[in-house]
């Protein structure tokens, strides 16, 4: 395995130990980052470390602070910070075994893979994986990881098994402050019927693979076109051809027989190619001044 793990240690349940790896399980690759350039010039914009009424100062000069009060600072020296953090005891102790649906989505943060050490350690690993899986329940412990402590869950996942690292309670808002609001109205038995056909009928399985960020897809278009054409402006209109959405309110009952008549909607991971259309020049003598500037980009 070419990557590198982020945590070895072991999983300890009561007096098993067992040796295991785990790694990142997802990537931020699906992203496209910017840069902000000085068009003139065609270079990155940099940035200075500037404290108001003093100007640029050094990085040596700046340790960190928390801000207690507005404007005033309780100053960390790097070793205070370094000498408070956890060390890693290379253990994942599993003290306690919850229901599958007991961890709300909501907690969950960041996945990894868990893999077995090595083979002597793949018996064990394989039993606590198929003893998790039947009796549908996810083990939880806390973690030592980069200096910080992580609440954390176990569960299998194919030949293997996912750690999830859960966020802490005063990290989530409490729903109940944004959903006061709702009333308590019962649906109408009839929509409810309507819907729950709907959702019967595009029922099916999950697939990651079936879905693409088409934001992403058409900035890599649009980035791709702009390199062949030197620079040149280029518009994208995604919605071109499409008919304008009125704006008075449809009768839900109607929206639904239609949704059900049509089909249930097409899926969400369809991609739908953007329209590109080359935009007239601009024949102002500013405009034609600033064309060179725009061919660096």
């Amino acid at each position: 395995m070419a990557a590198r793990p982020a945590w070895r240690g072991q999983i300890r349940l009561a007096l098993v130990a067992i040796p295991v790896e785990i790694y990142p399980a997802t990537k931020s690759g699906a992203s496209i980052a910017f840069h902000q350039i000085h068009e003139p010039s065609g270079k990155r914009v940099k940035y200075e470390k500037v404290v108001p009424g003093v100007g640029p100062v050094n990085v040596d000069e700046i340790v960190k602070g928390f801000e207690v009060s507005k404007g005033e600072y309780v100053l960390l020296e790097p070793e205070e910070i370094e000498a408070v953090k956890l060390e890693s005891r290379k253990t994942l102790e599993l003290t306690q075994f919850v229901d599958l649906g007991d961890i709300d989505a909501i907690y969950y943060d960041k996945p990894y893979y868990v893999v077995p050490a090595d083979d002597l350690a793949e018996e064990a690993f394989v039993v606590l994986r198929d003893a998790l899986r039947a009796s549908k329940k996810v083990g939880v412990g806390q973690l030592a990881m980069r200096g910080q402590e992580y609440v954390v869950s176990l569960k299998p996942c194919g030949r293997g098994m996912v750690l999830e690292t859960l966020r802490y309670s005063d990290e989530v808002n409490k729903a109940a402050s944004y959903f006061r609001e709702i009333g308590d109205t019962k649906p109408d038995p009839d929509l409810l019927d309507l819907a729950g056909t709907l959702i019967e009928k595009k029922a099916g399985s999950f697939d990651a693979s079936e879905f693409h960020n088409r934001y992403v897809d058409a900035l890599r278009s649009l980035i791709e076109e702009k390199r062949k054409k030197k620079g040149e402006l280029v518009i994208q209109d995604p919605d071109e051809g499409e008919p304008k959405r009125g704006s008075n309110v449809i009768d839900l009952m109607a929206a639904l027989k239609k949704s059900l008549d049509a089909g249930g909607g097409s899926s969400g991971g369809a991609e739908k190619k953007p329209v590109v259309k080359k935009a007239s020049k601009p024949n102002t003598a500013a405009a034609k001044k600033a064309a060179p500037a725009r061919k660096r980009a």
